[in-house]
């Protein structure tokens, strides 16, 4: 089984990073560009330009390369990266998605929206068209964020841990048949054996993370590194002293948040909720 593929990182520009990564894995596994295009199915002249950074190419083409390089969600991050603003996906974040990618376990907290690992095509929709996100560029975000849960599936994946605030759940989606979608998912993610999901109740009161959502990954070499975010900006904490602060915060939130199970039950409660549409 291959493992996950670690962003070693040359290049701090976007698209330029994602081109070297596509060289680098395809001259490793000895193959031309011929018999790329050969196995894959695409004009190999395409895989040509993607690697001089002529075009990135579509997430379809991109998760097939992932598949066929054995790096699940590793080139579509890299993708999503280069594909996006470049004023949004600064260096700390691109750090981020490369130590995610190796990380041996994940804790989140949500304060507002749920995070992209675990969301539905109809409510990333939802989230990224709010944005500003409209057509192709959409549409392209949607399939990279959807190729991103390749993270969190398979045999070889981190154990996962969310926290995810009462108001996640209680913004609900425009579109009712999207929303109760996205909470059947959650439900059967928080049945996985390697998933906690909790939410944390409004009757818990004031809580020292009220305005930060944040990762935190568990390393291989035993370190763990945070990442905040709020709707402007995103940083990566790396000092162990102020990461310790982070998780002393987020030990408390998780202390006054529902237990696994009583948080699966808040779950489908929430979905019997949902109106259903009138039979015609």
């Amino acid at each position: 089984m291959s493992q996950r593929r670690v962003v070693t990182g040359r290049s701090q520009e976007p698209r330029q990073r994602f081109a070297e990564e596509l060289r680098t894995l395809r001259t490793g596994s000895g193959t031309s560009l011929r018999q790329l295009g050969e196995r894959l199915g695409w004009d190999w002249s395409l895989f040509g330009k993607m690697e001089k950074g002529e075009t990135l190419g579509s997430p379809e083409v991109v998760q097939a390369l992932d598949t066929h390089y054995g790096t699940p969600g590793l080139l579509l991050a890299l993708w999503e990266l280069a594909a996006g603003d470049h004023t949004q996906f600064r260096e700390r974040y691109r750090r981020y998605m490369a130590l995610e990618a190796k990380a041996v376990s994940l804790w989140h907290f949500a304060v507002s929206v749920l995070p992209g690992l675990l969301q539905t095509p109809g409510y990333a929709r939802e989230v990224l068209a709010a944005g500003g996100l409209k057509g192709r560029e959409l549409e392209q975000q949607i399939e990279a964020r959807m190729g991103r849960r390749e993270l969190l599936e398979g045999e070889d994946t981190p154990r996962f841990r969310t926290i995810l605030s009462e108001a996640v759940l209680r913004m609900a989606l425009l579109d009712a048949d999207a929303w109760r979608g996205q909470l059947q998912h959650l439900a059967e993610v928080a049945g996985r054996p390697n998933f906690v999901v909790q939410v944390l109740p409004f009757s818990a009161g004031p809580y020292g993370l009220d305005s930060t959502d944040v990762w935190f990954l568990r390393l291989p070499d035993g370190r763990t590194v945070a990442y905040t975010e709020n709707a402007h900006r995103g940083e990566l904490i790396e000092d162990s002293t102020a990461v310790e602060k982070l998780q002393g915060a987020y030990d408390a939130v998780r202390d006054l948040a529902l237990s696994p199970a009583e948080s699966r039950k808040f779950v489908l409660r929430m979905l019997e909720e949902v109106p259903c549409e009138p039979s015609t």
